[in-house]
């Protein structure tokens, strides 16, 4: 997944039951602390999205990354060289904030309402839209 470039590539997990999706919020120490944002972390040399999405949900919410489906959305983090790629992840499993302050279950309407790191708005306004 990382190529020669000086980027830096991170999975978000779009883990959806229903019509909810599951978001966390970053602790107020992190970049971007106290948003919301798609779990997931960067991307380890050899590993795929679904290798990825598994290692990170296990680390932050104590789940199992299943299956990987469509790429939502590849956006850039303005000011930093991380590159972040929305992935649908099926998971199991029940989330539990290992590394969050807090975590829910939200519509995109009440996504839309959440203080979210930058990327995640614009994927959330996609999702609004219909798009994704």
């Amino acid at each position: 997944m990382n190529d020669a470039s000086d980027s830096i590539h991170v999975v978000a997990a779009v883990v959806r039951r229903g019509e909810r999706y599951l978001v966390g919020r970053r602790p107020d120490d992190k970049r971007h602390g106290g948003l919301w944002e798609f779990p997931g972390g960067k991307v380890h040399d050899g590993e795929d999205l679904l290798a990825t999405a598994n290692r990170e949900l296990m680390e932050e919410l104590g789940m199992r990354a299943v299956t990987a489906g469509a790429l939502l959305m590849r956006a850039a983090d303005a000011g930093s060289p991380f590159v972040i790629h929305f992935v649908e992840i099926g998971a199991e499993g029940e989330p539990e904030a290992r590394e969050h302050s807090a975590l829910g279950w939200f519509t995109p309407v009440e996504l839309a309402a959440l203080p979210l790191a930058p990327a995640d708005a614009r994927f959330v306004e996609m999702l609004r839209d219909g798009s994704a």
